[in-house]
């Protein structure tokens, strides 16, 4: 990797907490390996007092809860035989059947082709998660199975459930278990304790008070803080062994956690109806991926979340890169999708090899 053309990151996220697109943010660039570049930048904190960000900070990560918690999952589920990716999801929820929603399967909710609507209404959360749950399960869908791509929050919320329905625990529960537990990963998961929350990077106000280390998406802090779409926190260093995980085929410092297969089949690209490709759990090449760059490969797979975050990894490359930002804070207003893709842009151009 070429250190000079690493160190063009610096001037990059400067620019962007100038900007006001965040107030501070945790790089990380690692290939072969090596982690060639962490860095802390800005504050994590602005309001009630400031704080500097720390390479440490927890992070919400929202929407990266899918791939990291969610799909890891499920494809943990698929490898020990408990459930196929073929499966009709009301198999295992036969509440799911409702309105329509029969034929709707496992593979299709994790590709974002099942049809379901984008994210049911918040007031379908306030009378409890019980309601919530009948109400979702209600739901009718928006198209056919597999002919359009509708990225839903809604169909990974049940892609949680489908978890604790087969398994017998939350997703929170599972994936602490059978992920972050074996891989050494203390700083990641749902409802972090006082010691995480006391690093955590804060987004917005919620009835007048800060929310930090309590998950800033509505419909997760509904149903607890514990959703299939939203509620896992962590640190740069965490998601760096989550992403090499992957880049050894499931298998982390003699950690194994999934089989090669298994990562090769959530991995791998599906071509969507409209165009553009997605992985299991994970974007490849959709209008969400301006956080990827230009120049990773076609084997690259990432994903964002709401909250300012992103990671792409790329096996051909043997390279991955972590953003993590708390772009709400303090007034909503941040934006860092494009930031977040010229860092990757930056990293995969140091490839001297």
């Amino acid at each position: 990797m070429d250190a000079a053309r690493l160190a063009a990151i610096d001037a990059i996220v400067a620019e962007g907490i100038d900007r006001g697109e965040m107030p501070g943010a945790v790089v990380l660039v690692a290939r072969g390996g090596v982690v060639v570049y962490l860095k802390a930048f800005g504050r994590r904190q602005v309001e009630p007092t400031v704080e500097s960000m720390t390479v440490d900070t927890v992070f919400d990560l929202a929407s990266l809860t899918k791939p990291v918690a969610t799909a890891t999952s499920v494809m943990k589920l698929v490898e020990d035989e408990s459930i196929s990716l073929d499966d009709a999801v009301a198999e295992h929820i036969p509440e799911f059947a409702a309105n329509g929603k029969a034929g709707v399967t496992v593979r299709q909710l994790l590709t974002h082709q099942g049809g379901l609507i984008a994210d049911n209404a918040l007031r379908d959360y306030l009378d409890g998660p019980e309601a919530a749950w009948e109400r979702i399960h209600r739901l009718t869908l928006r198209a056919e199975p597999e002919t359009r791509f509708i990225y839903s929050d809604v169909g990974f919320i049940v892609l949680g459930e489908l978890v604790e329905r087969i398994s017998g625990q939350s997703v929170h529960e599972f994936s602490q278990q059978q992920i972050f537990e074996p891989l050494g990963m203390t700083e990641t998961g749902y409802l972090p304790d006082q010691e995480l929350r006391r690093r955590a990077a804060p987004t917005e106000k919620r009835d007048g008070e800060w929310i930090r280390g309590s998950v800033h998406d509505p419909r997760a802090h509904h149903l607890g803080g514990v959703a299939g779409h939203a509620g896992l926190f962590s640190t740069a260093a965490d998601l760096a062994i989550y992403a090499q995980m992957l880049l050894g085929e499931g298998q982390y410092e003699g950690i194994r956690v999934l089989n090669p297969d298994t990562v090769e089949l959530m991995t791998a690209a599906h071509t969507l109806p409209a165009g553009g490709k997605r992985a299991l759990g994970w974007d490849v090449r959709t209008g969400y991926s301006s956080n990827r760059g230009d120049l990773f490969s076609d084997r690259a797979f990432g994903h964002g979340g709401f909250t300012g975050t992103a990671m792409w990894i790329d096996p051909q490359f043997d390279l991955f890169y972590i953003f993590l930002s708390n772009r709400l804070h303090p007034d909503g207003k941040g934006s860092v999708n494009r930031l977040a893709g010229r860092i990757a842009t930056v990293a995969a151009a140091a490839i001297r090899d």
